[in-house]
């Protein structure tokens, strides 16, 4: 009866294995070809105004290349030409949304975020419609990292976390190990800070966060969408009989894109002194495709 026992239980094992060794196979599926879609931040790439051509710094102002820890987009788009209208080319991700806090808004406690050369999205090319694309669209929706500032003459870092998409709707999230609690919508333009374990929060004033768009004159995105448009350094093209995964890089511009009033000309950040910031979105996108 021992003996019984023991043939029994070492095939219920063996059964359990090769259904965890098949569902691996599964899982992987290791002939579908994907598109990966990786975020990248430069500060070196070229700074950009809402029109998509290059801007220095506005008169008056300072500016820094912050250091981006992470960042969550809601909508990314392929567009064949400069003439597709928004929403009509490829749509390849739409975000979570909710009415929870009343207006229609992006969904934070449920979004997907990445840091630099990470990568956001991994979809089967199956997915995609095959075609030959120029143009990506990307509405951000949050984007986190470094600054420097100074307080009482004391050089610092501090966390700020920007809320850029058109609405979000905020339980609560986690700033450095500091809770904020939201419960609600906030629209484009809420930011929190931390720095020395001390929070505050702010919105900024509607229409101040840079949102370049090159196609301006044939294919606009409304305002407050932070819709962000860029053209592939090399086109993309998908055939739709791929053999090999295609990887799409994001890179966005963070070439001084954390923008604010001087009042001391020192080109730092003091909040103390009454230095505003008017800016903090990204400053241009240059997708590129690569295998």
């Amino acid at each position: 009866m021992k003996y019984l026992k023991f043939i029994f239980v070492l095939s219920l094992l063996f059964s359990l294995s090769c259904s965890e060794s098949n569902d691996d196979n599964q899982q992987l599926n290791p002939s579908e070809t994907n598109l990966v879609i990786k975020l990248k931040f430069d500060p070196n790439q070229v700074r950009l105004g809402n029109l998509g051509q290059p801007v220095n710094v506005a008169p008056g102002n300072a500016a820094q290349s912050p250091s981006i820890n992470r960042m969550s987009v809601n909508y990314i788009e392929f567009a064949p030409t400069s003439t597709t209208a928004l929403g009509t080319g490829e749509i390849i991700y739409e975000g979570s949304e909710t009415s929870a806090g009343g207006a229609q808004a992006i969904d934070f406690q449920n979004s997907i975020f990445a840091g630099n050369d990470d990568i956001f999205l991994t979809i089967p090319l199956s997915q995609v419609s095959a075609g030959t694309y120029e143009w990506v669209r990307v509405s951000l929706a949050y984007q986190e990292g470094d600054i420097e500032l100074l307080v009482n003459g004391q050089d610092i870092t501090g966390t700020l976390a920007s809320f850029v998409g058109y609405n979000s709707y905020i339980t609560s999230f986690d700033l450095n190990g500091n809770t904020i609690d939201v419960n609600g919508n906030r629209l484009q333009g809420f930011w929190a800070f931390e720095a020395l374990g001390f929070t505050t929060q702010g919105q900024a004033p509607a229409g101040a966060t840079t949102v370049p768009n090159p196609l301006f004159n044939t294919s606009p995105i409304p305002q407050g969408s932070c819709v962000v448009t860029g053209e592939f350094e090399n086109v993309l093209t998908i055939s739709g009989n791929e053999t090999e995964d295609i990887v799409v890089t994001l890179s966005f511009s963070i070439n001084n894109s954390f923008e604010w009033t001087e009042v001391n000309n020192d080109g730092k950040y003091e909040p103390a002194a009454g230095e505003q910031v008017v800016d903090m979105g990204l400053r241009g996108l240059i997708p590129m495709v690569s295998n």
